[in-house]
């Protein structure tokens, strides 16, 4: 047989494309359309409604960026197209195929019923089928004008990412409003093309089965009437069935299929935005869910619903009849898909809580898995705040974006810090926006990492970033794939039911240990550093305002928890950890208002801590501490005055002059306070740091060196810090002055002053404080920099194997040498309070009270003794998308901890990251809890949730070793609980003469609730 593939191929993608496509709608006729701008911000359903309209003629250019139009369309269905399948057909004059970030549309009911959105490759609403004919429709339509801010892929800035600076220019031309017959013949052998077309497309060229499909595909072509496209579609389907009613060989890999919607909580769009980009995509999958009862949709980020819940009622009513009828699947648990490696442990755990409650109190639903498919790398803490939340499994996609290695696996057990492993699964189809295609259907294939060991593997469809959701075309196409000869077999089925069908299957999945570090997007843990700082910020201060209002609570009489507002607050602190907005990876826009919130949050919660401490009696003043450890440290007054003091742990103490150990001296440019002694060089870096107390210098070289670095990615600028960063760098040594600042018995302090670049400016405060090793160097930074990163570096006499950087309730190790490729992929990490390095008998730690993102390595110098450097990453100049990304004022302190233990660096990052307090307070009661215990660290003290009265602990292991210890409590103790992370009770708690017994594995969380007498 002679080879006819090419042409065959060929006629089939020409027939396909120019001739069946083009027919799937017989006939249309013209809405009569008028449109009204709104001003400014998007308006409610009646406010558009009642306005003005004027006439509006296709191919008008509309929508200004981030604007809103309004267009009214009025048709009527023709008499003759009674019995047909009719629908409106909307092109808002979309560009490209993605709905995420263009024009959007949602189109209403007159009386204000949502219906269903338009988007690119979804441009219908159901009219009626079948049609009486004659009967009139009249819509009203939401138009979004989203500029797309990927237009130039990532080539060119914009100011298009904040309304402020993007013009008013129309963005798009209106190019079609129709009520359409739906030729269901056609539109289903376009499909049947589709899915053949494709599959033959990725068998292989020795494959019978492609040879099969394209000749037959030929054959079927020979009875498609160019002239009659619609009368001949059901002979060419026909002659079509043999080869779509093949079935799949007995040992096809199965894709478990769950509709899918990956909406950015904020990204390339604003938070309002988002909240109508839920309405639309949400209409959508309600309608399809009538449309098909097989179909099921998997949706997480209780954040969105409450959106809906609260702007969209009658969106939210038909979520909630589709739950019912298992057609829609709350997933996840977490107040929304945060990124993996910033937030702080409790932070993770109120995602938990408060997401996993959402869905409890809302369906009636216990959400079993975590689906973050898109954050950027993922904390090893994940597997036990997981597990402890009442889950069962874990998904993801997004480390097969890896740079340079291969992770191994696509279905494993993740074993955490602690040692809980949680079941995973990586879905090989490699996109959390599949379509069934040919191509993905393949990929699943031939990625898929289990063969042998298992056969089964996940595939969320749908269009997602920006949402849309799933399509009545990928609906059909997994119809087509559900059993089909040369293809993985299809099912569309609950995340839930796929992961118990996995687990059953491969029980003995391999393990992975520790992180699951992203080999991209390292520079997440940098870009828009004042984001960072509000969320870091934000969580302590929510933590001080939780210890001192149960404290008021317990002690105060008259005093009430402030619940709603906590709960409040925590929510819009959680919002803002969304893996686009925590990461620095949005546009201006979003940026500009999480500054604006964090902000807002801190004055609250400076205000609800005020209150509470107020309540506490007021005629003296107290020293608070909210640390879960005992301080010895230099406070100052009202007036400034610098006074040593002692407080106790989540304690307090009167405002007295306590004697240091020693006092401060300060010659020349030396500061030194009888542990550490400090000589700060004319250039402004530390020359010398010397442990007095262990006798050894700690630094190789000069400390506190600033390099200013070109940084240029390859591709996403605001996400990635690519390795070639190290190798064009400017070191700042040019202090434009030094000068001695402040000399006082309790503080010595030295300012350092730089001007730079392009009109930037640093000055620093080093300081020494009497009883402290601890080196402070405040740091306020005015940034004008482009493509450029800042790095602050501290090398250090210490032959260390490994660092250790704290990470979410504990910490986690990572080697300092590059024997292999995933350890050199490794050349930024993240980290939270404090990295810390170590050789036997001695360890210095540096400490921040904002940054997350550094690098450590390690050079053996001529002496043979090894120089090991960490490197804090400061501010970065990425100008994609936000072309004014961390431009401007920054104010951080980061130190230097010298013959620091691991438990040193725990105690140091709580006493920089909660500053103790000042206030007007009489009362002195005792704290709240009192953990004894090496390694007994408390995390969080606050009122249960039920609003019984019942006072919950968070603590965990913070050394990495086994820990005994007790909790006493402030207050009479009548009995204590352990309890899951949502407060529910596991098992009693032993008491021993008042005291909760504490047992602790490495790194272990433990939640105590306890009942007062």
């Amino acid at each position: 047989m002679h080879d006819e593939s090419r042409r065959i191929e060929e006629r089939v993608q020409r027939l396909h494309d120019q001739r069946i496509k083009t027919a799937v709608y017989a006939a249309t006729v013209p809405f009569e359309v008028e449109a009204w701008q709104a001003p400014g911000e998007p308006v409610p359903f009646e406010e558009a409604a009642a306005a003005s309209y004027e006439p509006f003629s296709m191919g008008t250019p509309w929508g200004p960026p981030w604007g809103t139009t309004w267009f009214r369309m009025r048709g009527q269905v023709p008499a003759e197209w009674a019995g047909r399948r009719v629908e409106a057909v909307i092109d808002l004059g979309f560009v490209g195929d993605w709905p995420g970030n263009q024009a959007e549309a949602l189109v209403h009911l007159t009386d204000g019923t949502p219906l269903k959105a338009v988007n690119p490759l979804n441009q219908y609403v159901a009219i009626a089928n079948p049609a009486r004919g004659g009967e009139s429709v009249d819509y009203l339509v939401e138009a979004a004008s989203n500029p797309d801010i990927l237009a130039d892929n990532f080539s060119k800035t914009t100011p298009l990412g904040d309304k402020l600076t993007a013009g008013d220019k129309p963005l798009y031309t209106f190019r079609a409003a129709d009520i359409a017959i739906l030729d269901e013949e056609v539109w289903h052998l376009d499909l049947d093309v589709q899915v053949l077309r494709e599959l033959m497309l990725e068998l292989g060229e020795h494959d019978p089965r492609r040879h099969e499909i394209a000749h037959a595909l030929d054959r079927a072509m020979d009875l498609l009437d160019l002239d009659d496209v619609s009368g001949s579609a059901a002979a060419v389907r026909k002659a079509l069935e043999p080869v779509l009613s093949r079935p799949a060989h007995a040992s096809a890999h199965t894709v478990s299929g769950v509709g899918h919607a990956h909406i950015d909580s904020a990204w390339l769009w604003p938070i309002r935005e988002t909240k109508r980009k839920t309405s639309r995509t949400f209409s959508n999958v309600t309608s399809l869910a009538d449309e098909y009862d097989d179909f099921i949709f998997a949706c997480s980020q209780a954040q969105q619903y409450e959106w809906v819940r609260d702007n969209y009622p009658k969106v939210w009513a038909r979520i909630q009849e589709s739950v019912k009828k298992g057609q829609w699947a709350p997933v996840g648990g977490m107040w929304v898909e945060s990124d993996g490696n910033l937030p702080g442990g409790e932070a993770v755990a109120r995602q938990f809580i408060h997401g996993k409650r959402f869905f409890m109190d809302h369906f009636g639903i216990e959400t079993k898995g975590v689906w973050l498919p898109d954050s950027f790398g993922y904390n090893a803490a994940y597997p036990q705040i997981a597990k402890l939340a009442g889950n069962e499994w874990f998904l993801t996609q997004k480390i097969s974006w890896n740079q340079t290695n291969r992770f191994p696996h696509h279905t494993f057990w993740w074993e955490g810090i602690d040692g809980t492993r949680i079941f995973t699964h990586f879905p090989p189809v490699d996109t959390y926006n599949a379509r069934f295609s040919g191509e993905e259907m393949s990929r699943a294939v031939r990625n898929y990492q289990e063969k042998g060991g298992a056969s089964r593997s996940l595939a969320p469809f749908g269009w997602g970033d920006g949402g849309g959701g799933p399509t009545r075309e990928i609906m059909e196409r997994a119809r087509r794939l559900a059993d089909l000869e040369g293809s993985a077999k299809v099912v569309v089925e609950h995340p839930d039911e796929f992961f118990a069908k996995a687990r059953e299957e491969y029980p003995d999945a391999p393990v992975w240990v520790g992180e699951l570090y992203l080999e991209l997007h390292r520079a997440t843990y940098t870009s828009q550093a004042r984001t960072k700082q509000g969320n870091r910020r934000s969580e302590h201060l929510l933590r001080e305002a939780e210890l001192w209002a149960t404290t008021a609570a317990l002690h105060a009489p008259g005093y009430g928890y402030p619940y709603e507002k906590l709960d409040r607050l925590w929510k819009t602190v959680l919002l803002h950890q969304f893996h686009d907005i925590l990461p620095g990876s949005s546009i201006a826009w979003v940026h500009r208002e999480a500054e604006a919130e964090y902000a807002r949050v801190a004055r609250e919660l400076h205000a609800l801590t005020a209150e509470a401490v107020a309540a506490l009696g007021t005629g003296g003043t107290r020293v608070f501490n909210t640390s879960p450890y005992d301080r010895a440290e230099v406070v100052r007054t009202a007036d400034g005055t610098p006074v040593y003091v002692e407080v106790p742990a989540s304690g307090s103490a009167p405002l007295t002059d306590t004697p240091p150990p020693q006092p401060v001296t300060v010659d020349g440019l030396v500061l030194d306070n009888g542990l550490v002694r400090v000589e700060v060089a004319e250039d402004g870096t530390l020359s010398s740091v010397r442990d007095l107390r262990a006798g050894r210098e700690v630094l190789a070289e000069p400390g506190n060196l600033l390099r200013l670095h070109t940084d240029l990615p390859n591709y996403w600028d605001a996400w990635d810090i690519d390795k070639h960063y190290k190798n064009r760098y400017t070191d700042l040594l040019d202090a434009s002055s030094v000068t001695v600042v402040e000399q006082d018995p309790l503080v010595g302090a030295i300012r350092v002053e730089r001007s730079f670049g392009k009109g930037s400016t640093i000055t620093q405060t080093i300081t020494v404080r009497a009883g402290s090793p601890r080196i402070d160097i405040e740091t306020d930074i005015d940034w004008h920099e482009t493509e450029k990163i800042l790095k602050a570096a501290f090398p250090v006499d210490i032959r260390a194997p490994h660092s250790s950087a704290e990470i979410q309730f504990g910490h986690i190790q990572r080697p300092t040498h590059t024997n292999t490729s995933w350890e050199a992929a490794r050349f930024e990490v993240s980290g939270h309070r404090w990295v810390h390095l170590g050789e036997p008998g001695y360890g210095v730690a540096v400490i921040n009270d904002s940054t997350y993102g550094h690098d450590v390595s390690r050079t053996v110098r001529e002496d043979g003794g090894t120089t090991t450097t960490v490197r804090l990453s400061l501010v970065r100049a990425p100008r994609i998308p936000d072309p004014e990304a961390d431009q401007g004022r920054h104010r951080f302190t980061y130190a230097l901890l010298p013959g620091a233990t691991i438990e040193d660096a725990v105690a140091e990052g709580y006493s920089l990251n909660l500053p103790l307090r000042v206030a007007d307070a009489a009362g002195a009661p005792e704290p709240v809890v009192s953990a004894e215990g090496e390694g007994v660290t408390v995390e969080a003290v606050k009122l249960a949730d039920d609003a019984s009265g019942d006072v919950v602990v968070r603590l965990y292991e913070s050394r990495g070793g086994r820990a005994t210890g007790t909790l006493r409590t402030g207050f009479p103790l009548a009995g204590a609980r352990i309890t899951d992370l949502l407060e529910r009770p596991l098992e009693e708690a032993e008491i021993t003469d008042g005291a909760v017994a504490i047992t602790l594995r490495p790194f272990q969380i433990l939640t105590l609730r306890l009942r007062r007498g």
